[in-house]
């Protein structure tokens, strides 16, 4: 196990499927050393991967059940989180959804509940991490879940795509906003990773007939990339390792796409 993380104490929202990339990258870093603090909006999900975590790596974890798009349950999530370890040093941001609507079927509702989860709860965890960083006067890393779609925009998830602009919009600022208290706020951008999410995606392309087989979405969306293939969450691991790290103390304000290859500028 490398100690690159080691003693290092992490938020990462969105952490409670087993399958996603919040739970990949918890795994991922606790095996690096880092203390874990799963939350997320499944109460049962997030005592699971806390639960294995621990059991597997040896390093403390706690499970934190929040809406992040409620203030005070992000505010209760970082006085826990600093109860239990002792401070703060790294918070990702990456709870988030996607769903499928052509621009002309957006509507009202489904643009506020992407915009709502995807960038304002962004927006709240960079906050409330950010005071907390602040206050112990050590430094931190924040680090967003952004997307190829902050770089491109598909017309089938324009109000997704909008969503992780902002995201990536929010970190720049937040960069330039906290450098002076040695913040490092950085984005990561995942392109086709194969999670619960994206099978839920690839099962409404199904039921709208948009695809015929299941699994047909996923190889569609996944023809092109220059690397051959889809993404695991494992994959993403190093990045984040990297953000949350020393090693990245003279990086900040940044979109790194972890997509391989999809979207070169």
């Amino acid at each position: 196990m490398s100690d690159q993380l080691k003693g290092r104490n992490v938020i990462i929202t969105g952490a409670g499927s087993v399958t996603g990339i919040g739970a990949g990258l918890a795994y991922g870093l606790a095996e690096r050393g880092a203390n874990i603090a799963v939350c997320d909006i499944n109460e049962e999900g997030t005592e699971k991967v806390a639960g294995d975590i621990a059991d597997r790596f040896g390093v403390r974890t706690i499970a934190i059940t929040v809406d992040v798009t409620n203030r005070a349950q992000m505010q209760k999530m970082v006085k826990e989180t600093v109860s239990a370890f002792g401070q703060l040093d790294v918070m990702i941001n990456n709870a988030g959804i996607i769903e499928h609507a052509t621009f002309l079927d957006m509507t009202e509702q489904s643009w506020h509940r992407l915009m709502d989860i995807n960038a304002m709860g962004a927006m709240i965890g960079i906050q409330e991490a950010a005071k907390q960083m602040i206050a112990q006067g050590k430094g931190g890393k924040i680090i967003n879940m952004s997307s190829i779609a902050s770089r491109q925009s598909y017309p089938a998830f324009a109000h997704y795509c909008a969503s992780k602009w902002a995201v990536a919009a929010l970190s720049q600022a937040a960069a330039r906003q906290f450098a002076e208290h040695k913040i490092n706020v950085n984005c990561m951008g995942p392109g086709i990773v194969k999670t619960a999410m994206l099978d839920g995606l690839d099962r409404e392309f199904v039921s709208k007939g948009l695809t015929k087989l299941p699994g047909e979405a996923i190889h569609d969306l996944s023809v092109g990339i220059p690397l051959g293939r889809y993404s695991l969450p494992s994959d993403l691991v190093g990045t984040a390792a990297f953000l949350a790290s020393s090693d990245s103390d003279y990086m900040t304000g940044q979109n790194i796409l972890c997509d391989g290859g999809m979207v070169m500028l």
